[in-house]
Formats: structure tokens, sequence, C-alpha cells
């Protein structure tokens, strides 16, 4: 991959830790740029900051300076929910900690707390480390030991920044997660070498002239490497792709929009499945999200729907999630409540937000999250499995509600 790789391809690097301890100056000695600002005064980073790099070893990146905890500020509320969403996406965690920042108050070992209960991987630091004594280093390893259960790495911006860059870069390559390593491969058992694969990929104002929407673009290029046979066609142009082959496709994978109109259209042999649901089961737990589809068969006129997605863009007339969806949705059950949110908008499922109305949902319908990575599409189905709130795919919903999901390939 290359600069260019997409950020949900890329292993997240979240630098979290205390208001002014540091973690902004070890975010431009990693990344190598000034991109966040640095100050004595607390609360200088207000939101968080991202940036691209390539690690040898490692491959495309993303590192993530984040808000301070102990943000006492009229905002420093609002500081923290974006700290903690760059938490739940984040592969690996620098918890940064400094001699004139460090604290075991509650408010610290309250996210301590956290870090330890997200079961990320941890890279405790110790910056400004030019500031302490020798008999001053022993006690701080330990006080870290004992919150984290690691030895910390050493940092200083001002005392050899190279070989502190070197040390923490060297220890980030050690602990890519298992998962991150894992080679990606959407159609999984689906279709093999020489097989002969037929996207149908509706090209509305969702995907701009001249391009196709990442989905199509990861699932091509995956056909290709597999030494497939791919054909590619609009919805309205099925009939005429499928006489046109030598003999029906072993597989075929359409946008969800259109899933009941190329299940009828199928030839009898060929499997059937969609982009949204191989994007689920490569970024999610499938087996959840289809779990999730059964609660369709509970709602009423009473219930209430969320339908979240990944990207951002502006409503479009023919979108999936505003319109396909909320039609099939209302024609099944009229008078059923359904709200939306996109981006990183998601309902805090906190133990802090009981009472919070946002957790009266009675069922989620996510996208396929291509912009989000899997590690936060997996945080927000377990967020929403703690809450005891079903969650499915769009692809599988639309399958479930034209009565075709029993006859769906599932990777």
């Amino acid at each position: 991959m290359q600069q260019t790789a997409p950020a949900s391809e890329r292993l997240h690097i979240g630098i979290i830790g205390n208001t002014n301890s540091g973690k902004s100056s070890l975010f431009n000695i990693l990344t190598g740029q000034h991109a966040a600002i640095v100050s004595s005064r607390r609360g200088t980073t207000t939101d968080t900051v991202r940036k691209n790099a390539e690690l040898p070893g490692i491959g495309p990146v993303v590192f993530i300076d984040t808000a301070g905890f102990g943000d006492d500020s009229e905002l420093g509320a609002h500081r923290m929910e974006k700290t903690q969403e760059s938490i739940l996406s984040s592969d690996i965690l620098l918890c940064v900690f400094s001699p004139d920042t460090f604290s075991e108050d509650k408010a610290c070992l309250e996210w301590i707390k956290q870090v330890r209960s997200s079961k990320k991987t941890v890279i405790p630091v110790l910056a400004k480390s030019d500031v302490l004594k020798n008999s001053e280093y022993s006690e701080y390893v330990y006080k870290i030991i004992q919150l984290l259960n690691k030895k910390p790495v050493f940092f200083s911006s001002f005392i050899d920044s190279g070989r502190s860059k070197s040390e923490i870069l060297k220890k980030i390559t050690e602990s890519v997660p298992e998962d991150f390593c894992r080679k990606k491969t959407f159609t999984r058992n689906l279709c093999t070498e020489n097989d002969t694969v037929l996207l149908v990929m509706p090209q509305d104002s969702g995907a701009p002239k001249g391009r196709l929407i990442l989905p199509h673009v990861q699932i091509l290029r995956e056909l290709l490497d597999k030494k497939c046979i791919v054909s590619c066609c609009t919805a309205d142009k099925l009939t005429e792709t499928l006489s046109g082959l030598k003999k029906p496709p072993e597989l075929i994978i359409t946008d969800s929009k259109v899933f009941r109109t190329v299940y009828e259209q199928k030839p009898e042999q060929s499997v059937l499945t969609s982009f949204s649901i191989l994007m689920a089961a490569e970024k999610g737990d499938i087996s959840r999200f289809l779990d999730g589809a059964a609660a369709i068969e509970r709602l009423t006129a009473d219930s209430k729907v969320l339908i979240a997605e990944a990207c951002t863009h502006v409503p479009l007339e023919e979108d999936i999630g505003r319109k396909k969806i909320p039609d099939l949705l209302r024609k099944r059950i009229p008078g059923i409540q359904i709200d939306f949110m996109n981006g990183t908008d998601f309902p805090d499922f906190s133990p802090a937000a009981e009472k919070n109305a946002l957790r009266q949902y009675d069922l989620i319908i996510h996208c396929g999250a291509c912009m989000f990575n899997a590690v936060y599409v997996k945080a927000r189905q377990e967020s929403a499995a703690r809450a005891g709130i079903p969650l499915t795919n769009y692809g599988i919903a639309i399958a479930y509600l034209t009565g075709i999901l029993s006859h769906v390939a599932i990777p």
C-alpha cells in the first residue's frame, strides 16, 4: 500500500494521556512533522489530529493525537467524547505519562481502567524523561508497571529524540495485533481461481462520475488477485450481461439496493451475495449481524430503529440508508420511528448513560462501514451488545426485508 491507502486499511495508533503530558510532542516526533500544536498550556489539543505515515515492516498507519484527560474546561466533556472515539478506533494505544503531570487520583485511575478494559494493545511511554533525576527513574517505572503491567518506553523531545523515536517505533512493530496482520479476504470461500464472478454495480449519484466507490474497488482488486474471471455491469444491463457469458457465473456480488432484482434474474446455480455483506463479514462479527436481523421480526409500530452510516456525504434521493431501507421498514411496519446518524456519531451506551434516551433503540442497522477500520466496527457491535440492542447490517437487513436472506451467501 502507498500513502493513498484508505484510513480503514491502516493501523490506527492512538496517543492518549493526561493534559500537557507530552502527547503532541510525541505525535510530531513520530510523524516527522509539526502537525500538532505544542504548548505548556493545558488543553492545547482541543480535538483529535490525525496524520498518515508509512512505517517499515508495518506499512500504512495513522497516528492520532488526542485531547488530554483531566481537562476541566467548559468544553472538556466534549473533547473527551472525541478522545473516547479515538480509543475505540485505535489498534494500539500509546499511553503517555510525564513526571509533571503524573497523577494517581480518581480521574487518572478512571482512564487507566478504561484502557485496561478496552483490551487494546498498550504501550506505556514515559515522556519528558530528561527532567527525571536518576533516583526517580525506578519510582516512575514501578508506578507505571503497577497501572498497566508493562514497563514504559522513555521519550524526550530534547535529548536524543531520534533514539527515543526508534525505540517507540520498534515497540509498535513488535505490538501489531495478529488480526491486523491477517491477510484480508472479503470473498473468502465464496470463489476461487478461474471462477467467473459478476459484479452488479449501480452507478448512481453515490458514485461520482469517473469513479467507483471503495467497496467495489477493494473487492474487484481482490478478485483479480485471486485470478478469478471478472465481469461488471449495472443492474439495468444484468440480463444482457448474463446472456453474453459462456456459462453462468459461480458468484454474483451485487449492490444491496437491487438485491431482490438481481435475485429474481440470476441463474439458479449462481451464488449471490452483496458488497455490504462482504464488508460486514470482513470488518465485524458476521454472526452478530445475522442475529441482529432476527430482531426485524419483533418490530412494531412502537419500535424505534437507528440507521447508522459511516459516510458523511449529503443524503441522496436514492440513498440506501435514508431512502431504500426506511421505505422497506415502513412498508412492513407503518408508523415505525426511524432515526439517522452518520460519521462518528453513535449513541453512548456506556454505564454513565444509563438513562440516556438514545439507549431506547429496538434495532440498529449499520452500513458496510468501508470507511471504518475493523476494530472500530467491532467496538460498535460490542457496545450495542452490552446495551442489549440488536445490530445488523444494510445488506443483511435488505435481504431479510425482501425475503431472500436464506438464499444469500454469507462468507
